[in-house]
This record gives C-alpha cells, structure tokens and sequence, in this order.
C-alpha cells in the first residue's frame, strides 16, 4: 500500500506542476479578466441589480418556492446546492493551507481570483442555462459539456474539437467528484473530528501506515450518510442543501465575528500583512515560508479556485436544473455565489487566523510564517476558535462540526455533477451507478495522507477547468448579446424578445412557459 501511495503522490506531482503552471494560472485568470471588460465590469456596474435579484430576492415566494415540474429546482434550491458544494474545506482548511504555504498574502490573491472569478462563473451559467435540454427523462442538463457541444461545436471547422472537449470535461468532472467532491472532503472531516473527538481506543489501534481504526470507522460512517442521500437524485440533494447551507454559513460567520471582535486590536495589522504580504513576501514572512511571491500567487489562485470554484465549469451543472427561465438572472446567481463564498467565508476564515493572538503569536505567527505547535493546516482554525471558546476545547469542536456540515454538503453536491458527467456519456438511465461509485470513493479519503488526498483533487480541478475555459473563452460574445439583450429589456425598458435558449424549439417553448419571475 505505501508503495502505491508513493507512486500516486509522483505521478499526481508531476501532473499538477504542469497544469498549475503559467498556462493554467493565466487561462484561469484571464477568462474572468477578459468576461469582465467584456462585459463593462458588469460584477460592479451592476452591483445593485445583481444584489437585488439575488440575495435581495430570498424572501420572494417564487425564488424559494419548490418546483413541480420534473427534475427542476428552484432558483434558491439551485444556489444552496452550488455553495453546497463550493462551501466546504476549502474554506477552513484551504485557507489555512494557503496561508501555511504563502504566508498572510495568498489571501489577497485569493480576492482577486474571486473578483474576476464573479464574471466566470456568470458566463458560465449563462451559457449553462442558454445551451441546455431536456435529457430522456424530461428533466434539465446543462454544463460546459453542452455548450463545448452545441457552442464551440457549432463554429466553422469546430465540430470535432468540441465533442472532443465535451467528452474529455466530462471524464475530468467525474475524476474531480472523486477528489475535490470526495476524498478531499472526507479527508479533512476524518482529520478535524477525530483530533476534536478523540476515542483512544479506536484511534490507537493502526490498521496500517498510520491510518487507524478510527478513521476507517469514520469514513464507513460518512459513505453511509452519503449513499442515503445522493441515492436518491438531486430533488433529495437540493432539500438536503437547502436546510443545512444557511444554517451552517450564517453560524461560522457569526462565530467568525466573535473571535474577529475580541481581537479587534489585530484587524488592521492583519489586512496590512494580507496586502505587504501579496507583493513583498519577505517583508512579512521569514523562514523560506512565502518567500517566493509566485508561491504566494499560486497559493491564493489554487485555494481560491478550489473554494469558489469558479473556471471549473461544476457549479453550473446544477444551476441549469434551475426552473427559472433568464440565463442572466442565473448568472446573476452565480456571481453571488463567488462572492458569498470567498469575498465572505474564506475572508473570515483567514482574519480569524491572523488575528487570533496577534501577528507574532496565536496559532499562526504572520512574522515567521511557524504554526504554533500541535497544528497543522488542517487544525489550525479549530485552534484559532479555541483560543476564545477553549472551555472544554469548545471552539476546536465547533470547527470539527463546521467541517463535517461543509465537508458532507461538498460530496452531496459533487455527487450530482459527476452524475451529469456521467449522463452526458452514458445517459440519464445509468446514472444510478455513479452514484454507487462515487459513494465507494468517500472511503478512501479516510486512508490517504492530507497533502496527497489535497493534491489530487488540485490536479483533477486543474483538468476540468481548462476545457470548461476554453468554451467560456470561446462563446464569451454568446455571453454579451445575452446580457444585452437582457439589461435593454430590464435597464432600458425596451420592447424586444428574451433569449433564452439557443435551440429554435425549446426558446420557443421557453417563451410559452408560465412561471411567475
């Protein structure tokens, strides 16, 4: 077994420096920058229509009311199942890594991925919703895999390349659902929880390579829960995601808040180490930690992606089940869901880390780059709770919590996009035997080493991202006659047809549809 693991670790090794190389990183970020100015910076020239219709719709009936039409889910349904699956240790644990590994300064690199990665992942839900159909069983797909088909495809001398990029998306989405979505995920809650709930008994007793019982006890526990849920389709997934997800993202905010307020003194040093840091890593960081600033860019543009998920084209593949009808209302969805997920949770992730303490103490010293002994990447926000709620190790068992509630919803999540993935390839019938697959995944995120298992699902993202960007890329003046078409009707009143979907057919079916918006 530890043989295999080393192999995995070299081979995953060489993968991952060639895909977050220069080309990824600049790919990555050059799609949001070039949708951006596309778009007129529509992310903050629009800052109050997209904040209206999303976060300022969440009382109105039709946004979170469930639908009855087959396979569709509401708009809010829509979004929790997407932060369902951006939400998760990517927020805890990927901030702390990238704050380990880059110093204070990955997390401005971070913001910025996310500010540009808005208008990706609005793109790419506009395409998602523009370019979907119904599957054989009447319900919506949608996904980078339709409009690489029907999108790039449908350019002159494009026909092939785009089936091509289609099929290949839809192997790397179902790889990543298996990392990011999966072994990822379970890796980190097996770690938080049986560091906070420790049972001597069971975790004293190593099975092999310095996996205990415990863990494998614990991932058992984790598949179960997973095939309960995700068995059942995305209808059970969606219900699921939308009770928890709030729930879960309003409590670590507010708990956040209270360790952010008693260190109230370190709140502005800590934004000024996040900004000296970004540009000059040694003016901060000593030790050889962050001393490289492309280390620092690549940290904050890795954990980035990997929290919000923006680029990866994954988010979109539940947003276009969405009942709505306006693929611009959705990508307004979309930029809300970067923004809740990095501009909000990853920045309260990374003060509580910087401030717990102060710069030259807590759990993370700003000025030598040390973790305080006792933790690694994986503990290190459990330890910054603890240092205001350490009552009984109170504030390190919120975060095993937070984890488990973050972590689970992220496999829920990737769990139906890996099963789009599937359904593009093999079809709509079959999908219940991804679900059994990617549920026998979950497991093996509880045996492998945190970095391997980290590292895997960097490299599987990487994958997925660069066909996903070449189609947004590609179709991105698709995105900008949609807006327009859009913010002339909304903005300028003017009497024009909506588009709503390139197909003839289903955008006229699309106009005759009755649903109040």
């Amino acid at each position: 077994m530890d043989k295999f693991l080393q192999m995995v670790e070299s081979v995953n090794g060489e993968i991952n420096g060639v895909i977050w190389g220069a080309f990824g990183l600049i790919l990555l970020v050059g799609t949001g920058i070039i949708v951006t100015f596309l778009t007129k910076f529509f992310q903050v020239t629009n800052i109050g229509l997209w904040f209206k219709h999303t976060i300022g719709s969440l009382f109105n009936k039709d946004v979170i009311k469930h639908s009855k039409e087959k396979g569709s889910i509401s708009p809010f349904q829509a979004l929790c199942t997407a932060l369902a699956a951006t939400v998760g240790t990517g927020n805890i644990a990927g901030v702390a890594a990238a704050i380990c590994i880059g110093g204070a300064g990955a997390v401005f690199w971070m913001w910025v991925a996310a500010f540009f990665g808005m208008m990706t992942n609005y793109a790419e839900n506009v395409l998602g919703i523009y370019y979907r159909r119904k599957n054989e069983n009447g319900e919506w797909s949608g996904g980078a895999m339709y409009y690489l088909a029907d999108g790039l495809g449908r350019k002159k001398g494009m026909k092939w390349v785009g089936k091509i990029l289609a099929v290949l998306f839809c192997i790397f989405a179902m790889l990543a659902s298996f990392g990011i979505g999966s072994m990822g995920q379970v890796n980190k809650i097996v770690t938080n929880v049986a560091h906070a709930f420790d049972v001597s008994a069971l975790s004293s007793v190593e099975v092999f390579s310095g996996v205990s019982l415990y863990n494998i006890i614990l991932g058992a526990i984790i598949m179960a829960l997973t095939a309960l849920i995700t068995l059942g389709g995305l209808k059970r997934i969606a219900n699921v995601a939308e009770k928890i997800v709030p729930f879960m993202v309003v409590l670590f905010v507010l708990g956040s808040v209270v360790i952010i307020g008693i260190n109230y003194a370190s709140i502005i040093p800590a934004f000024k180490a996040i900004f000296v840091n970004a540009f000059c890593p040694e003016a901060f960081v000593g030790g050889g930690i962050g001393a490289v600033i492309d280390k620092v860019v690549t940290q904050g543009f890795k954990r980035g992606v990997f929290s919000n998920e923006a680029g990866l084209g994954s988010s979109v593949m539940v947003h276009s089940n969405s009942n709505i009808k306006e693929p611009v209302k959705q990508g307004m969805w979309g930029i809300f869901e970067v923004f809740a997920d990095t501009m909000v949770v990853c920045t309260m992730t990374a003060l509580v880390i910087l401030t717990a303490g102060g710069l030259d103490g807590g759990v993370f010293n700003v000025i030598t780059g040390e973790i305080a002994a006792g933790y690694t990447d994986a503990t290190l926000v459990g330890g910054a709770f603890n240092s205001v709620f350490s009552w009984g190790n109170i504030g390190e068992k919120f975060i095993a919590i937070a984890m488990f509630l973050f972590a689970f919803t992220t496999v829920l999540g990737w769990s139906h996009y890996g099963s789009k993935a599937w359904e593009y390839l093999f079809g709509a019938k079959t999908t219940f035997i991804f679900r059994i697959i990617h549920v026998c995944t979950v497991i093996f995120g509880a045996v492998l080493t945190s970095s391997l298992a980290w590292d895997i699902s960097d490299t599987f993202n990487g994958l997925m991202m660069i066909p996903n960007l070449i189609g947004v890329l590609v179709l991105s003046p698709v995105v900008v006659k949609i807006t327009k078409n859009y913010l002339r009707r909304v903005k300028k009143g003017e009497d024009i047809e909506p588009i709503y979907n390139f197909d003839p057919e289903v955008q006229a079916q699309e106009l005759a549809r009755k649903i109040d918006e």
